[in-house]
């Protein structure tokens, strides 16, 4: 039944549970649109047909039904994270083949709550680059092939915004959800730390968490408490509950465009979206003023000592001899920031100390998602270490600090750029604000809805 492709993860359980379709039916009909578009976007690096088929079969057979929030829906996971039965690449030539023998904890939690893990998506080698194309394939835009889906969570995202899948799993180091979900046109949330279990090697030194990406506010609210262990009642409502009844209450948005990284600004596309934002959300009730974060100019440093040094311990044990050339000297940059001592300072402490009194006066900051549109889905991997560098922090300077400061930030669609592809907004809270960020994001989905999937894709709206 493939008109359940391109459905919200919400509507399919609703029906699920109500018994207007199966299971099965619901993986089949995505199980198809996967094997008509996957060679075109680049979004699967393992199809998982025969075994989705009888997990949904499994699930069909279930007689708690009614109590699945997540019941029959289809699911994406990064190839970063364990999943039974399946090799866990990251994206590497270097990395083993041997199956998992067991689910990431993520994972087991969207299996418990009666989604079916469909398939594995494309990252980038270690999921290091904001650009996802490597030795198992290239994740593209679905609004535009020629462009890059983002990264490192970029098959992810592709899924989603092709209407492979209605959710996908994936984790932000440096801004690898919120970059490709701002490229794609969805909502992607990176969570405060300690929200959703980590449970992998490393975290790039605690700035990694696991998130959502989604087509709405909806569904990245019902997959985001499914991922933190929160209580969900059968149609989400309890994790819902969570948000404001009526919508966000008045709160204090800080506005701003100027990008924490010295030398680095954004463009003129990128920054207008964000103003029009800023207004919609003023003329919503909200108080929004210009004000700037004081970014410590030591921030820079900090965080390219995490993102080098998290790639270094990652790469122990692997081959070299096959890893690309810019993962090699991502890894060697870290182990040159460790034997320098860069990462036993306590940054985020710092951080958080300099931004204290700014979140102390605003409950959120609206900034752009992105600079700058993304580049070209090209080889990256076969580029130079210091081209990539360039090209990745041209394009996404907005993402990172809250990986450092472990707070919570989501990207949403807002309006569209020339190029016709997708605009995309950064909301960021005080930690524990996720629900508040999401209800946010549901007003301005309301207030200024967006195509939920890409025209060709499916006849998704919104």
């Amino acid at each position: 039944m493939t008109q359940w492709a391109g459905r919200t993860a919400v509507e399919i359980a609703e029906a699920v549970r109500r018994k207007e379709v199966t299971p099965r039916e619901v993986v089949a009909g995505h199980l198809a649109r996967i094997a008509e578009a996957n060679d075109r976007i680049g979004a699967f690096r393992v199809v998982r047909a025969a075994a989705a088929l009888a997990e949904a079969d499994a699930v069909g057979d279930r007689t708690d039904l009614d109590r699945l929030p997540l019941a029959g829906v289809p699911v994406a996971i990064k190839d970063n994270l364990p999943v039974r039965g399946e090799s866990t690449r990251n994206g590497s030539a270097a990395t083993s083949t041997a199956p998992a023998s067991a689910d990431h904890v993520t994972v087991a939690r969207l299996r418990a709550a009666g989604a079916i893990v469909v398939g594995l998506t494309h990252v980038p080698e270690l999921c290091v680059f904001g650009t996802t194309d490597g030795v198992h394939g290239t994740a593209r835009n679905p609004w535009d092939p020629t462009r890059t889906a983002g990264g490192s969570s970029g098959g992810s995202a592709a899924a989603v915004a092709a209407g492979l899948v209605p959710i996908a799993l994936g984790n932000d180091g440096m801004g690898s959800l919120r970059i490709p979900a701002a490229h794609c046109g969805l909502i992607g949330l990176k969570p405060g730390t300690g929200r959703i279990p980590f449970d992998l090697h490393g975290g790039w030194f605690g700035m990694s968490e696991h998130g959502p990406l989604a087509t709405t506010a909806a569904d990245a609210r019902l997959m985001f408490s499914v991922l933190a262990g929160e209580p969900v009642g059968p149609d989400g409502s309890d994790g819902a509950s969570r948000g404001e009844p009526d919508g966000p209450r008045r709160l204090n948005i800080a506005f701003s465009t100027r990008s924490p990284i010295l030398g680095v600004r954004v463009g003129a596309a990128c920054a207008a979206l964000a103003r029009r934002a800023a207004r919609t959300l003023s003329g919503a009730g909200h108080h929004v003023a210009t004000a700037h974060p004081s970014y410590p100019l030591s921030f820079g440093t900090a965080v390219l000592a995490r993102w080098t040094g998290g790639v270094a311990q990652e790469a122990e044990g692997l081959d070299p001899r096959l890893l690309a050339p810019r993962t090699r000297h991502h890894a060697r940059a870290g182990r040159l920031a460790e034997r320098l001592g860069m990462l036993r300072t306590d940054h985020r402490a710092a951080l958080n100390e300099r931004l204290k009194p700014f979140f102390e006066e605003y409950d959120v900051l609206l900034t752009p998602a992105l600079a700058r549109p993304g580049p070209a889905a090209e080889a990256w991997h076969e580029r130079g270490w210091v081209t990539n560098m360039l090209v990745n922090t041209a394009c996404s300077p907005m993402t990172p600090p809250w990986n450092l400061s472990g707070r919570p930030a989501l990207a949403m669609p807002f309006g569209s750029l020339p190029s016709g592809l997708p605009g995309s907004v950064q909301l960021v809270g005080r930690p524990g604000s996720e629900h508040q960020l999401l209800d946010l994001a549901a007003q301005l989905e309301e207030l200024h809805p967006w195509r939920r999937t890409a025209p060709g894709e499916t006849t998704s709206t919104r």
